[in-house]
């Protein structure tokens, strides 16, 4: 099919006759329901020296894992289109506080564990896996079935080893994998990370760190003596230090924030 066309004061039926102005032909084309007619009232107008008291909460949407250096809330955006990978070299405890909260946006959470009794309450509090959060060994996670409408985060909680998982990251579905301490398989995942956080850790940890993911030496000195809650998150482009803070129902089901498991 080929496009139509039309020449100056040619009217868009293309039968020679002068069309309306363009003010008017667009004024014509919104009544009739073409694009959108927009405020009309006074009440919708500013002047222009009003324009800088103007101001639109505009922000990435994801869960709130905590508040950054400024007092704002950091806000990680697990529910992409795109396969997104995520290492936390630290505790369980910030692990199952971001789950609870990735279940409370409407993702489904699944939990591939070597400890599975260390998850059992978390999932009696949110129904018996019925709500958001289903516990699975080692290698045993099913495929998720993953879509805008329903994603899903996979939590790899398998130890200073982990195996290669059978489920990996993709379009709706991330992965994040907790790493108690360092191992020989962290640079790899850390390296194949979109994103990696990392708790307090060992000097020599810290050290090997450095190396691996180019920190800077103030940060990478700063490592050891991270209190508990607080992480180092850190991407390709951005690096933020993030307190979680726990709610009343996240301290009466999982405690304090702890680094130590």
């Amino acid at each position: 099919m080929t496009a139509m066309t039309t020449r100056p004061g040619q009217s868009p039926t293309g039968h020679g006759e002068p069309g309306p102005s363009t003010p008017a032909r667009a004024r014509e084309l919104l009544r009739n329901g073409f694009g959108l007619i927009g405020p009309r009232h006074s009440r919708h107008s500013v002047s222009a020296d009003q324009l800088d008291a103007l101001a639109l909460p505009i922000g990435d949407d994801g869960v709130v894992i905590g508040v950054n250096a400024e007092g704002g809330p950091a806000v990680l955006g697990l529910n992409r289109p795109t396969p997104y990978d995520v290492v936390l070299i630290g505790g369980l405890w910030t692990v199952q506080v971001i789950a609870l909260r990735a279940a409370a946006t409407g993702a489904r959470v699944a939990v591939e564990t070597g400890r599975p009794q260390a998850w059992m309450q978390m999932v009696h509090a949110m129904g018996g896996g019925q709500n958001g959060l289903a516990v699975y060994d080692v290698g045993r996670v099913p495929p998720q079935g993953t879509s805008a409408g329903t994603p899903v985060l996979v939590v790899r909680d398998c130890g200073m080893r982990p195996p290669r998982g059978r489920v990996t990251s993709g379009p709706w579905q991330a992965v994040l994998t907790l790493l108690p301490y360092l191992s020989p398989v962290a640079p790899r995942l850390v390296r194949q990370a979109r994103l990696v956080g990392v708790q307090r850790v060992s000097p020599d940890e810290a050290a090997e760190l450095g190396r691996t993911m180019a920190l800077p030496r103030a940060e990478m000195d700063a490592l050891p003596g991270l209190s508990d809650g607080l992480t180092l998150w850190c991407s390709h482009r951005d690096r933020q230090y993030v307190m979680t803070h726990p709610t009343d129902a996240e301290i009466g089901l999982l405690g304090m924030p702890r680094r130590m498991d």
